[in-house]
C-alpha cells in the first residue's frame, strides 16, 4: 500500500505537544557537541578547516570514527560519556576518506586517491581503531564513494562511484569510465583482497544505463546490498556475489506549495512538475523495505524521502509534509529555494526497544527529523537541531544515543565549526527543541532572522518580533503567545508601504506605540542604499512616518545601526550597535526622540573590551519599571564566544543632551551572563542574541537570530529566563 502524508500527519508535533496535557514520552535530545577541530594533529593551526562527514560507530558504541576528507584523516572521538565527548586523535591518509564503516573493532574506510576524473583510483583501508592505525588495505581499480559492513561480519561493499567531472559538458552523463559495487570479503574479521568481486552495474535502471555512478551502500540482515545510483535516478539490490537481484527507477514527484525562487520572501505557492528524486542515502527497513533519501544531485531532488519494496513499488513518500514541518520552526534556507530546498542527504534507520526509527538529516536546514516506523505511514516525531550541513548518522541503540557528522566548518568567516553532535533517547515531557514555532498557525507560516521582541503592554505572554534584512522582500512583524511550550508564532503581519512589502529595509528592533501600532528601528546600510531610520507603523504594518536619524549624525555614521528600540514617556529611544566614527572607542549611543517636538539627543553607552579578534556592541532595549534593559554581546561563536549579557541602565540617568557636544555615560549593571542559556541547549553558543523582552507579567524572554539559515545551522533560541524581579 502507498501511504501519502495525511493531513493529520502534516501537523507537526510540536503543535501537539503545545495543546496536549503533559505526558512523558520518549523523545530525543541533544547532549552534547564535539568541535572536530580538537582532534587536528599536535602543531597544527588550530584555524585549519575540518570537516566530519560519515560517522560510525565502535562494536561497544563507546568510539566513534568519522571521515575527514579535506584533512585526507578519519578522526576518533571518546564517548565514554556521551555528555562530555573527548578527542582522541586522528589518522592521516594518502588520499581522502570518503566514508568508514565498522566492525566491532576494526574501522574500514574508503579512501580516494585518483588524480583525475578519468583515471580513478582507491583503495580500502583496514584500520584498528584502539591503537589508530592500519594494518592493511585493497587497491578497490576505482574511486569509493560508500563504505557498508555486512551485519554477519562476512564482507564490506563499497560503491565504488567513479563520480562525473560537474565541469564537464555542464555534468551531463556519461562520463566514463564506469562504476561498479566492490564486495571486499573479510575473514576473521580481516580483508581478503584476493577474493574482492567487481560487481558490473551497467545496463540497469537510469538515464545513462553505461554510467551507472554507485552512490551510497546499505545491506540488510540478508546480506542483500541496496545501492543508490543517484544521478540514474535509480536503486539496485544485488547479493553477495554480485548478482543483481533487482533493480528500478525511483521515479518523480510533482511538489505543490513550495517556494521555488531565492527572492529574500518565504513564499510557498510554487510547484514543480515531474522532478526526479536522485536518491543519496539508502537504508534498509528490515529485509522487505527500503528507505531513500531525495537529495538530488543532477537534474532532481524532491524535497523529502520515500520508502520502497525491494521491487520499486512506493510504499510511502513524504511529499512536501517534511520540508513544510522544516519551515514551521525556521529552519528554512530561502537561498536554496531556486535549487533543492531543505535537500534531504543522509539517513539512518535503527530499532531503539520495540520502536524502530527512521532519521532523515536536512543537509541545507541543519536538521534531524525523526520519524516514528510502523506498519502503516511513519510519524514525524520531532526534529533536531544538528550542526551545519549533516552529512551522516550513526545510531547506537545499546547506549540510547544518535549521532550526526555535520560537514561545514566557517572558521576561514569566523563562523561556526564542523561538529559531532550527540542526542539521548529518554523519557521526557517534550522535546527541549524547537523551542519556537509557527505549528498550528490557519497557513503556513514561514520564519527566521528573528531580530527584535517586544512585549504587548496588556496580555501578559504576547509577544512581537521582526525579521532583518535578510527577508529583504518581505519584512513582517511576528505576533507569539509565549504561554505554550514551544512558543508559537501565531500571526505575520508585513510591513508595507504604499500597500506594497517596503523596500531596503533592515528591521532590529520593535516596540508597541501604546495604540496598536508599533515603532520600528531600521538599521541602516549607504552601501545598499538603505537609509538608517525610525519608523512608524500602524496595526496591519502599514507605514505611517518614516524618521530619519538627525543631520548632525550624517557624517559619523558606520552600517552598524539602530539594533533596538524602546518607549518611555513622551521619548523614543535607540540603540546604536556600534561606536560611530564620533564616538570614544568603548562607547555607543542610546538616541533620544521626542515625537512632539521632532527632537533628538543622546547618552553614552559604556561597552565591555572586545575579545581578540571580535567586536562588542548592543542587540536591543526593553523598559520595566524604572530600569533600561539592554543585549550586550559580542560577535564570536563557540568556545571564542566571552559576552552575551542583559544588563540594565537606571531610568533616572536617562538625560539625553543635544547632540554635537558632550554626551553624558550611564552608568551598567550586569543583570544574566546569557552564556550558561545559550550552552544549556548541547550545542555550541550562538553568536547573535538579538532580542529581549518583558512582558506585562513581569516575565522575560531572549531569541536569538539565525541568520536566515545562511552559514549557520538555523538554530533559534527562545529564551525563558524567569521573572524579571529576579534581575
Amino acid at each position: 500500500m502507498f501511504f501519502r502524508p495525511s493531513a493529520t500527519s502534516l501537523v507537526s508535533v510540536v503543535a501537539l505537544l503545545a495543546a496536549s496535557p503533559t505526558l512523558a514520552a520518549p523523545f530525543f535530545d541533544r547532549v552534547a557537541s564535539f568541535p572536530v577541530a580538537l582532534n587536528l594533529p599536535a602543531g597544527t593551526d588550530p584555524a585549519t578547516p575540518t570537516s566530519a562527514e560519515i560517522v560510525a560507530a565502535s562494536g561497544d558504541g563507546m568510539t566513534l570514527v568519522y571521515s575527514d576528507s579535506p584533512n585526507r584523516a578519519i578522526g576518533f572521538v571518546d564517548i565514554t560519556d556521551p555528555k562530555a565527548p573527548k578527542p582522541l586523535g586522528s589518522l592521516g591518509f594518502d588520499g581522502e576518506p570518503t566514508s568508514v564503516g565498522i566492525l566491532g573493532a576494526t574501522a574500514f574506510v574508503g579512501v580516494n586517491t585518483r588524480e583525475s576524473f578519468t583515471e580513478p583510483t582507491g583503495r580500502l583501508a583496514e584500520v584498528d581503531i584502539a591503537t589508530r592505525t592500519e594494518r592493511a588495505s585493497c587497491d578497490l581499480g576505482g574511486q569509493p564513494d560508500s563504505v557498508a559492513v555486512a551485519r554477519d561480519g562476512s564482507f564490506v561493499a563499497v560503491a565504488i562511484e567513479n563520480e562525473r567531472d560537474e565541469d564537464l559538458n555542464d555534468g551531463a552523463l556519461p562520463q566514463m569510465p564506469a562504476g561498479y559495487l566492490a564486495i571486499v570479503p573479510l575473514k576473521g574479521g580481516a580483508l581478503d583482497c584476493g577474493g574482492l568481486i567487481k560487481a558490473d552495474m551497467t545496463g540497469l535502471s537510469g538515464v545513462s544505463p553505461e554510467d551507472p555512478e554507485p552512490e551510497f551502500v546499505d545491506i540488510n540482515a540478508n546480506g542483500e546490498i541496496a545501492v543508490t545510483l543517484q544521478e540514474n535516478n535509480a536503486v539496485a539490490i544485488l547479493d553477495r556475489t554480485g548478482k543483481v537481484l533487482s533493480h528500478f527507477s525511483a521515479g518523480s514527484v510533482d511538489l505543490d506549495g513550495i517556494d521555488a525562487k531565492d527572492d529574500g520572501a518565504l513564499v510557498f505557492t510554487d510547484s514543480l512538475a515531474g522532478v526526479p528524486r536522485e536518491p543519496d542515502t539508502v537504508q534498509w527497513i528490515g529485509t522487505d523495505r527500503l528507505a531513500v533519501a531525495n537529495e538530488g544531485d543532477w537534474q532532481g531532488g524532491t524535497r523529502g524521502w520515500t520508502i520502497f519494496t525491494p521491487a520499486g513499488e512506493v510504499a510511502y513518500d513524504s511529499g512536501t509534509s517534511l520540508e513544510r514541518a522544516i519551515v514551521e520552526i525556521g529552519h528554512y534556507p530561502d537561498k536554496r529555494s531556486d535549487a533543492k530546498g531543505v535537500e534531504p542527504e543522509g539517513l539512518e534507520v535503527a530499532r531503539f526497544g520495540d520502536q524502530d526509527y527512521a532519521f532523515v538529516l536536512s543537509e541545507r536546514g541543519s536538521v534531524v527529523a525523526v520519524y516514528r516506523l510502523g506498519d502503516g505511514e511513519p510519524v514525524l516525531s520531532q526534529i533536531l537541531p544538528s550542526g551545519i550541513s549533516p552529512e551522516g548518522a550513526v545510531a547506537i541503540p545499546s547506549r540510547n544515543l544518535l549521532v550526526t557528522a555535520n560537514e561545514t566548518d566557517l572558521v576561514e568567516d569566523g563562523g561556526a565549526r564542523s561538529h559531532v553532535m550527540l542526542y539521548e533517547l529518554a523519557d521526557r515531557e517534550a522535546p527541549a527543541y524547537p523551542t519556537i514555532t509557527s505549528a498550528g498557525a490557519p497557513e503556513l507560516i514561514g520564519w527566521g532572522a528573528l531580530s527584535g521582541l517586544a512585549a504587548d503592554p496588556a496580555t501578559p505572554g504576547k509577544l512581537y518580533a521582526v525579521s532583518d534584512s535578510f527577508y529583504g522582500a518581505q519584512p513582517r512583524i511576528f505576533e507569539i503567545d509565549a504561554t505554550t511550550t514551544p512558543a508559537r508564532i501565531v500571526r505575520a503581519i508585513d510591513v508595507t508601504r504604499d500597500g506594497a512589502p517596503a523596500q531596503k529595509l533592515d528591521l532590529e528592533g520593535i516596540a508597541p506605540d501604546g495604540e496598536g501600532g508599533f515603532w520600528l528601528a531600521n538599521e541602516g546600510d549607504r552601501s545598499k542604499l538603505v537609509p538608517h531610520a525610525l519608523l512608524h507603523v500602524d496595526a496591519n504594518g502599514a507605514i505611517e512616518d518614516e524618521i530619519a536619524l538627525p543631520a548632525e549624525l550624517a557624517g559619523a555614521e558606520t552600517r552598524f545601526g539602530a539594533e533596538g528600540v524602546a518607549v518611555i514617556g513622551d521619548t523614543i529611544w535607540l540603540a546604536m550597535q556600534r561606536e560611530w566614527k564620533d564616538d570614544p572607542k568603548g562607547e555607543v549611543k542610546l538616541l533620544a526622540y521626542r515625537p512632539e517636538s521632532e527632537s533628538w539627543g543622546a547618552v553614552r553607552y559604556p561597552l565591555d573590551a572586545a575579545p581578540d579578534g571580535g567586536w562588542i556592541g548592543l542587540s536591543e532595549l526593553a523598559v520595566h519599571g524604572d530600569a533600561l534593559f539592554l543585549i550586550e554581546r559580542d560577535n564570536q561563536i563557540g568556545a571564542a564566544a566571552k559576552v552575551k549579557q542583559i544588563t540594565s541602565v537606571p531610568v533616572a540617568e536617562l538625560k539625553p543632551a543635544p547632540l554635537g557636544g558632550e554626551l553624558p555615560v550611564v552608568s551598567k549593571q550586569v543583570v544574566r551572563d546569557l552564556l550558561p542559556d545559550l550552552a544549556a541547549t548541547g550545542g555550541y553558543v550562538v553568536d547573535k542574541v538579538e532580542g529581549f523582552t518583558i512582558d506585562a507579567g513581569g516575565n522575560a524572554f531572549a531569541v536569538t537570530d539565525n541568520d536566515g539559515v545562511d552559514d549557520s545551522s538555523g538554530e533559534t533560541h527562545f529564551l525563558r529566563l524567569g521573572g524579571a524581579s529576579a534581575m
